[in-house]
This record gives C-alpha cells, sequence and structure tokens, in this order.
C-alpha cells in the first residue's frame, strides 16, 4: 500500500491569550500626533513603549510618532528617526522597552502586515494598536491585535491579526478630558467645578444601575453572581463610615481649597499681566 506525504497548514502559537493595558496619556498622544500630522498625511503611525507585567499583561505607557509614506502596496518608515526617539526616551525612563505600534483608524489597514514585520525584529509579539481619532457617535474605537504566522508546510503565507483584550483605565480627570476628546467641538474645556459636577452625576448613574442590579437579584429576575457580590460588598466597606455633620464639613472643606487654588492662579496670572506690561513699557522708554 503506497503511502503519500501530506501537506498541513499550520498555525504559529497563539498570542490570542496575551492582553494589554493602555494608560490615557498613550491615547491623548495619539490624539495630539494626528491632529498635528502633515497635510497630506491620510494616518499617523507609531511607536509603543512600556512594559511587560509579571502576570504577563502588556503595560502600554507612551508612545511617539514616526513619519512614514505610504502607497496603496507599500509603507516606508523613517528608521533612524525612529531609533533616535526610542534612544531619547530610555536615558529618561530605560524601563520602558517598545511593545508594538500604533496607528489611526479604524482597524486593520492593508499595509499593517509590513509595519507589523518590521515591529517583530524590534520586540517579541508586538501589539497593534487602532485609535479610531473619529469618534464616530461620539464613540473611541480603540482596540488591540497581534499576528499569527500562517504557513503551508514549512512555507510562510501571510500573518492574521487576531483582537486582545484591552484595558483602558481613567481617573476621574482624565475621564472629563476623555469625554471632551470624544466630541468634535468643544466650546470650553470643563473647569474645576464643572469636572466635579460630571464626575457625580456619573457616580449617581452607577449607583442606580447598582440598585437596580441588586433588586433584580433580589427578585429572582436575574441569576446571583457571588464575584459581583463581593466586589459590591468590598465596595461598600471602603465608604468611610462619617456622619452627615462631618461629611458635610469635608465637602466644604474640599470646596473651598479648590476655590483657594483659583483664586491663587487667577492672582499668578494678573502678577504674569502686570510684570509683562512693566517689561514692555521699560524697553520703550
Amino acid at each position: 500500500m503506497a503511502s503519500s506525504d501530506q501537506t498541513v497548514l499550520q498555525f504559529s502559537p497563539s498570542s490570542a491569550s496575551l492582553s494589554a493595558k493602555v494608560q490615557p496619556l498613550v491615547i491623548f498622544n495619539i490624539c495630539d500626533c494626528y491632529v498635528r500630522r502633515p497635510d497630506q498625511a491620510e494616518r499617523v503611525i507609531g511607536t509603543l513603549l512600556g512594559s511587560v507585567l509579571p502576570d504577563g499583561t502588556v503595560d502600554i505607557r507612551n508612545s511617539y510618532a514616526v513619519p512614514h509614506s505610504e502607497s496603496q502596496d507599500q509603507v516606508a518608515l523613517d528608521i533612524d528617526y525612529h531609533h533616535n526617539m526610542l534612544s531619547s526616551h530610555q536615558k529618561v525612563n530605560p524601563k520602558e522597552v517598545i511593545v508594538g505600534w500604533f496607528s489611526t483608524g479604524f482597524g486593520v489597514s492593508g499595509g499593517s502586515a509590513l509595519i507589523q514585520e518590521f515591529y517583530s525584529r524590534e520586540t517579541s509579539n508586538p501589539i497593534h494598536l487602532t485609535v479610531d481619532t473619529g469618534f464616530q457617535n461620539g464613540e473611541a474605537s480603540i482596540k488591540g491585535f497581534v499576528s499569527v504566522h500562517l504557513s503551508l508546510g514549512d512555507q510562510p503565507l501571510a500573518a492574521q491579526f487576531q483582537e486582545i483584550p484591552l484595558d483602558l483605565r481613567m481617573v476621574e480627570a482624565e475621564r472629563v478630558g476623555f469625554d471632551k476628546l470624544k466630541k468634535t467641538t468643544v466650546d470650553k474645556l470643563p473647569n474645576d467645578l464643572e469636572g466635579m459636577e460630571a464626575s457625580m452625576q456619573r457616580l449617581l448613574a452607577l449607583i442606580d444601575d447598582v440598585y437596580k442590579y441588586v433588586d433584580d437579584v433580589v427578585e429572582g429576575r436575574l441569576p446571583q453572581d457571588n464575584r459581583i457580590g463581593r466586589f459590591i460588598a468590598d465596595t461598600v466597606a471602603a465608604i468611610p463610615k462619617l456622619s452627615p455633620q462631618a461629611f458635610d464639613k469635608l465637602v466644604n472643606d474640599g470646596l473651598q481649597d479648590q476655590l483657594l487654588l483659583l483664586y491663587l492662579t487667577s492672582l499668578t496670572r494678573t502678577q504674569l499681566s502686570f510684570a509683562e506690561k512693566l517689561n514692555t513699557a521699560a524697553q520703550i522708554l
């Protein structure tokens, strides 16, 4: 009985179990680079910096744009600029290394495989981060991908991109700025009091959602989840036990500190304006 050789279609070991944590500074920096891009450029491409945490999660903490030119089937990066920027960043923070690259736009584009191949020589398992700077419908589409190589026998064929989980966590000040960034037009930036008001409204909405969830579980409309229950219990236990009078005093003290900071800022701005006018008058005389 004759035996025949079989050619098997193979995937490289999957990195789909990889996850990444993105700092808000990275998103703000990418949007800023997109606004400052050359007129003829349709998108911005750049390098992601960070580190790998002990649990294997990739922590993306910084980024910088890399000049490039691209056509329908070719992409050319300024490699010298990329290496100079990397050297400058590592002089400030040597613990930050290349963890991947980013591009603006929605999802993976045609030339992404070529850029992924370049960054695969810079680091192992580079993450491709895409940021939709159009903010369609007021939402930001931020996705992360890793490449999986497809081969036929010993012959490599192509690279397939697989989406990975992204963790984008922000403190309230960053959340207020990010919400304003998602709007296409902004009349003015919110001050501290307006930002606090928006945070309180968001907090009240979250409390209402928790109340509704607990009521649904108690009434039997939703199945109970012990993990969520423990999380709610830990959150409630973390609330300091204060009397209404002590809570009012705490809020008023914080408000007075905010008003004092605004007053000192206004006073400093006025002094700088006076100094500038006096300097101008002295140069004229």
